[in-house]
């Protein structure tokens, strides 16, 4: 609306500006209450699945109705005592203050789930920079919280089994895990910036508790994210960043170190007859029809905007940091089986998929950049279409599983 000297004086015109920018505001507000509904939404769909998962009876053939690991996972702790992750103390706990009932577990995944959402789109907004959080941002979080591989049935049978995926619903450990993670690397992230200047004492505290509680819950992001990290800090060195500030920092993983070694030996102790092999592309190739092809519709989207922002790569260490997680984790995943009891498990495999739940995520980011120019433009539309395909494909895998189908479902 334009203001007119003749129609309006100055004061009548900054109150008419008001009232539109107010207008507008609540517009925004509206919408963002939308979106948190449609969280919600999803975090009771979580909390019914996680539920009747964790008290489904698992038959000895499988593809029971809302098959999981969380039946097993329960019964080792309550009935085996068996305990490989901090989450087995809290399920206990709840447990038992639930009168021996599981809605208590089921309650703390739904809850995760949900603050999963939320913490992605912080993550969302310090990858993009955007100043302020809105309804859109909250939706893209929570889109990135459903998307999963592009399902083509001649490359694999099973929308899920056949491919590698960062969202999954059927393992309560890796749920759990997820959420500490994307903090931890949020955090490594904003620390990152600053610790060649020094880093506060309840800085490295947060930081270090942070990676022991996400190793303890299951140790698949540190052995992809670790050995990131110390190559950036490698890098530093040689650029001259004082030895004192870099030892500091990365001495915030040692800790961690000492869980892994408790885990290493209840999961591969002597007595439990389980170790690791090298074995390229077996895990991989167990459902796919065509393996290679299905760990590329398992990212599609991601790819083609690597590919087409390649140039940003050296510019952008979190992007780039991202990036060589990924494939770090791709090929632990691709090499590395566990021999024993486990060996069909693939275990190895929840490292990449948290690392695709991050790639994803920046990857939208990259998109949403693209330029408005005619080719840019063309580009960012078909971008746009491919996300569409693995958001569908997510939505129909999880509406289908809150529907009682199992993980292994086509």
């Amino acid at each position: 609306m334009i203001c007119s000297a003749d129609a309006l004086n100055a004061a009548d015109c900054r109150k008419m500006c008001a009232e539109m920018k107010g207008i507008y505001m609540d517009k925004k507000r509206v919408y963002r209450i939308a979106v948190h509904i449609l969280v919600i939404i999803y975090g009771l769909a979580c909390l019914w699945l996680f539920y009747h998962q964790s008290v489904a009876e698992l038959s000895a053939e499988g593809k029971s109705p809302y098959q999981s690991d969380l039946p097993l996972h329960i019964s080792m702790i309550v009935e085996d005592g068996w305990y490989y992750s901090f989450t087995a103390y809290a399920y206990q706990l709840l447990y038992l203050l639930f009168g021996g009932g599981t809605m208590g577990i089921a309650v703390l995944l739904a809850t995760a789930a949900t603050a999963t959402v939320y913490v992605m789109e912080k993550f969302v907004c310090y990858l993009g920079k955007y100043s302020e959080k809105n309804w859109f941002t909250l939706m893209l979080a929570l889109s990135l919280n459903l998307v999963m591989p592009v399902y083509i049935r001649a490359v694999g049978e099973y929308r899920y089994i056949s491919y590698q995926s960062g969202n999954i619903w059927h393992n309560s450990t890796y749920i759990c895990m997820r959420l500490v993670a994307l903090v931890t690397l949020l955090c490594y992230f904003k620390l990152e910036k600053k610790y060649r200047q020094g880093i506060t004492w309840r800085e490295w505290c947060v930081f270090t508790l942070l990676n022991i509680v996400c190793t303890g819950i299951k140790p698949s992001f540190l052995i992809a994210f670790s050995p990131i990290m110390g190559i950036f800090l490698l890098v530093d060195l040689f650029k001259r960043v004082p030895l004192k500030r870099i030892l500091i920092f990365g001495s915030a993983l040692l800790p961690s170190g000492l869980v892994i070694l408790w885990q290493n030996a209840v999961l591969f102790g002597e007595d439990t007859g389980n170790g690791i092999a090298f074995q390229p592309w077996y895990i991989f190739s167990r459902h796919a029809t065509i393996t290679k092809l299905a760990v590329v519709c398992s990212a599609l989207f991601c790819i083609f905007v690597v590919a087409a922002t390649l140039k940003k790569l050296p510019k952008e260490k979190e992007y780039r940091f991202i990036v060589l997680m990924t494939v770090l984790g791709f090929l632990e995943a691709l090499c590395l089986v566990e021999k024993g009891s486990r060996s069909v498990d693939g275990n190895f495999l929840w490292g990449y998929s948290f690392c695709l739940f991050v790639l994803f995520a920046v990857c939208a980011v990259k998109w949403l950049q693209l330029g408005r120019k005619k080719l840019q433009g063309v580009l960012r539309v078909g971008l746009g279409l491919l996300y569409a395909w693995h958001l569908y494909c997510g939505l129909y895998f999880f509406v289908n599983l809150t529907a009682g189908a199992s993980y292994w479902m086509r």
